[in-house]
């Protein structure tokens, strides 16, 4: 009961030879469909199961893509994702997903499981804040194809997928200030990350520009977890001069921090705008619904795999050495909307 079913087997059931059989399970336009039809009719019968990993190994491709993401628990990544696997699956590749859940140790490992697993290629979105790249140069020595996005390092040789996060800071930051903000705070995670580093300038420069002045107190880092939220909404309410405005680089901790302040009595957003970022479906079920930032996460994970996958099918058009940069949009909601007529 317990032996493996062999091609052999299914020969000696049908009383033809093995490589008759192999060629038919393979879609052989030699074997006519009709025998076809029989054999695999028969293998069924039988539980046979192919072996993948042994065929693989023969073609030298699992066609496998490694995936190794921060965490699987966000609406964004989980759109980036299925981006990834609608063009995955459309060219008969699998992926191999996994989470570091913010442990560089663990990303560490990650790295050595798929590379152990002979994946064709890696996208990776890490959570390293250094440009130290370390267990990736495996890869790189190997010649298989690596792909950034997301959260990305400035590694020449590594090509990346994001989008423009100094113009996304900077447009969520201005969009605050037409509204007539003029203390706006600004609720982000670890700077030392590219796509909050590169939001945070965006948001200096956008207050440089329009001439307003920014403390050291007007800024908070945190984990981003909702808990911080809290936090956060404490020192607001605490605070004498309180921001009249807030741009918030996380939908999640937006909307929480804007039901908390209510909570406290402030009017969202007479008495203080709120705008999040990511466009995650929480911003259209809070009351007042939540400006935010678009970034096109199912996009990314489309253009993503589809690039490595072209690079491997050996299509010249497709060179994994460029930065590719997808649009963002702002989207104005009642969260920031304080001036009438908006």
């Amino acid at each position: 009961m317990d032996k493996e079913v062999t091609i052999y087997d299914i020969a000696e059931q049908l009383n033809i030879s093995a490589s008759t059989v192999s060629r038919a399970l393979n879609d052989h336009p030699a074997i006519n469909e009709k025998t076809k039809k029989k054999i695999n009719q028969t293998a069924s019968d039988l539980g046979y199961r192919s072996n993948l990993f042994a065929k693989n190994l023969r073609a030298k491709s699992t066609m496998t893509l490694g995936v190794m993401v921060p965490k699987l628990d966000s609406y964004f990544i989980a759109t980036v994702l299925a981006g990834m696997e609608k063009e995955a699956n459309q060219s008969g590749y699998n992926l191999l997903i996994t989470q570091s859940l913010d442990s560089a140790v663990k990303e560490v490992a990650n790295a050595k499981t798929m590379f152990n697993s002979r994946v064709d290629g890696l996208l990776v979105s890490t959570l390293s804040s250094a440009d130290d790249v370390n267990h990736i140069e495996p890869f790189l020595k190997k010649g298989i194809p690596t792909l950034f996005f997301d959260r990305v390092l400035d590694i020449k040789k590594i090509p990346k997928i994001v989008i423009d996060n100094f113009q996304a800071g900077y447009d969520a930051t201005n969009h605050l200030i037409e509204q007539g903000c003029k203390k706006i705070f600004h609720f982000t995670g670890d700077l030392g990350w590219n796509v909050y580093r590169d939001r945070y300038h965006g948001y200096l420069k956008a207050l440089a520009d329009a001439g307003l002045e920014f403390k050291e107190n007007m800024l908070f880092v945190t984990d981003l977890r909702l808990e911080a939220s809290s936090g956060v909404s404490q020192h607001i309410i605490d605070l004498k001069d309180k921001p009249d405005g807030v741009f918030v680089t996380n939908d999640t901790c937006a909307a929480s921090l804007m039901v908390s302040l209510k909570k406290e009595g402030l009017r969202v957003p007479e008495d203080i705008a709120i705008i999040g970022f990511n466009d995650d479906p929480i911003t259209r079920i809070v009351e007042p619904r939540l400006s935010t930032v678009h970034y096109p996460g199912e996009e990314m994970g489309e253009i993503a795999a589809r690039s490595l996958i072209s690079h491997l099918n050996g299509d010249t058009k497709v060179q994994l050495t460029n930065t590719i940069v997808l649009r963002h949009e702002l989207i104005s909601r009642g969260s920031s909307l304080r001036l009438k007529g908006e």
